[in-house]
């Protein structure tokens, strides 16, 4: 019964209990919440403006790869971090060149945890935790660079390489490369059993879980790849089959003893203290027989994902002469859905993608050259123990000025015809190239190529995300080379653009939201805009 209920006033006794029952689901009217989701309601609306345009206002090159995190560029190996948000290059920390036994293998941004009181007050700030390649975990802060924890996870027995999410910002899984032996060493008979190395660690206090051995003695001789996610320990094999294990009920069964960070411990002989140098983390999570099956499913290059409700999960056939198809089966029965086959039958150097649609609706994203599906996962009318696959929303490119026409007529009117047809991703044809999903405008943003000739040109459209319409499209106003790698990030108002060309030079392009009056724009287009260029860190920035 509700405190309210015990005056007698039974409407103001239902209204309190609506209020709790609110806030327990986060309705609050007067919670930070529902006042960032107003704000982020609010930023879409200006954004979408037709007044509102996206400025490059500043570009820079790099001869090493460049990362983006949460408002955050960084560079030369995460040495160099400059704020995307400042309207002109505003470096946030540079760091001394490092040795190349302290190269940075991978990074993982945490941020902090809502409602938890944290050991330390650096914790309640975005940090970076990075993986180098002498085996350290190493987390910085985000605005710093400064280290503010330090683990040594391994001698010489293994190579760390990899930093995944579990779960993200709670869990956190640190794979290590293949342990092969030198071809010496195989033509000697020597044996390697050990074929991968996990360490998983809780995030925010950092926490160490357990560390495990993907052993083939175990696991079998065909392991080529191995990942923890959401709970599952999935196995892959190098003929398409891929096994998935509970992992939780692995760490507790097999588990010889937990540790903590900083603490001595006595190890097979060995005497050392937690996460420190040269001991490291023992190998405690020891796996002596093959754990119970969750799942097992073929599928071409080990291609399986997970999603949609109910629970579904998407292949290809595990042939070749498949490639391109996709399956949509139930994760109960394995029974394929109806019109879970789904074949864009493409003509195209690059294949179409397809995935379940990350904002959590359950919908799945198929991705081609010329078109793009949202389908949606529903019950079979008249029978809801089948489920089928329907259109929710297409989106098509704009090929209004379509060149594949197998017929033309000369200036002399002889007709001529052509003896192939143009690919479906031919660069003089509109293709999509990338998609990507902006959680906090509930937003598709795509990206959409058309090259002619040496010149290409791309333009970045939002979409609503629930029907599919064009709200918005922003030139990008450098060329765009079809045959150099790209990514785009649209982060509420920012938009960047990295590209790498031959020879690993890379280049970053930043855009910014302009909100112009109907005056202000028709000034600024009668004004030549200049390029200022500038050195700062010692790197050279180009700026509006």
């Amino acid at each position: 019964m509700c405190p309210a209920a015990a005056g007698g006033s039974a409407p103001r006794a239902r209204n309190v209990c609506r209020l709790l029952s609110r806030r327990a689901h986060g309705f609050y009217a007067k919670d930070a919440g529902v006042a960032h989701r107003a704000n982020m309601g609010l930023l879409r609306k200006i954004i979408c403006q037709e007044s509102t345009k996206f400025k490059n206002v500043w570009t820079t090159h790099s001869a090493s790869p460049i990362a983006y995190e949460r408002g955050r560029i960084y560079f030369d190996n995460y040495r160099c971090c400059i704020s995307s948000i400042a309207q002109e290059p505003r470096i946030l920390y540079q760091k001394p060149k490092s040795p190349k036994s302290e190269k940075i293998e991978d990074a993982l941004l945490l941020e902090c945890p809502l409602g938890e009181t944290l050991p330390s007050p650096s914790d309640y700030k975005s940090s970076l935790v990075v993986l180098t390649a002498q085996n350290w975990l190493l987390r910085l802060s985000a605005d710093s660079g400064e280290i503010l924890e330090k683990i040594y996870l391994a001698g010489s027995c293994c190579k760390f390489r990899y930093l995944s999410w579990d779960t993200p910002q709670e869990v956190m899984v640190i794979k290590s490369a293949q342990n092969k032996l030198p071809a010496a060493a195989r033509q000697a008979g020597i044996q390697q059993s050990v074929l991968f190395y996990l360490a998983v660690f809780q995030v925010l206090p950092l926490s160490f879980i357990g560390m495990l051995e993907i052993n083939k003695k175990i696991f079998g001789n065909s392991v080529t790849d191995v990942a923890v996610s959401n709970g599952v320990l999935i196995v892959m094999y190098s003929m398409g089959l891929v096994r998935l294990y509970n992992f939780q009920a692995i760490s507790e069964k097999f588990m010889e003893e937990p540790f903590d960070l900083g603490y001595e411990f006595n190890w097979n002989g060995q005497v050392g203290i937690v996460g420190k140098y040269p001991f490291g983390l023992p190998c405690n999570i020891k796996i002596t027989d093959t754990p119970p099956l969750l799942f097992e499913v073929s599928s071409l290059e080990n291609a399986f994902q997970i999603g949609g409700y109910p629970w579904h999960y998407i292949i290809t056939p595990n042939k070749k002469k498949h490639k391109g198809v996709f399956h949509i089966c139930s994760l109960k029965d394995k029974a394929l859905a109806k019109n879970g086959i789904q074949d864009m039958k493409c003509c195209s150097l690059e294949p179409d993608w397809i995935y379940f649609h990350p904002d959590m609706s359950g919908r799945i994203i198929h991705v081609g050259p010329n078109l793009i599906k949202v389908l949606k996962i529903k019950e079979v009318e008249n029978n809801t123990t089948q489920m089928e696959i329907a259109e929710d929303f297409m989106i098509v490119a704009n090929r209004e000025n379509s060149v594949n026409s197998s017929v033309t007529v000369t200036a002399s009117g002889r007709v001529v015809k052509k003896r192939f047809n143009l690919l479906d991703d031919d660069p003089e044809q509109e293709t999509f190239k990338i998609v990507d999903y902006e959680d906090e405008l509930d937003l598709l943003s795509i990206v959409a190529v058309t090259q002619i000739g040496a010149d290409g040109r791309a333009h970045l459209d939002f979409h609503c995300n629930e029907r599919g319409i064009l709200l918005k499209s922003i030139p990008l106003l450098e060329s765009w080379d079809v045959t150099y790698s790209h990514e785009v990030y649209f982060d509420r108002d920012i938009v960047l653009h990295i590209e790498q060309k031959p020879n690993r030079r890379f280049s970053c392009y930043v855009y910014q939201m302009v909100c112009n009056t109907t005056k202000e724009e028709e000034s600024s287009s009668h004004e030549k805009t200049e390029r200022v260029s500038c050195k700062k860190g010692g790197r050279f920035f180009e700026y509006t």
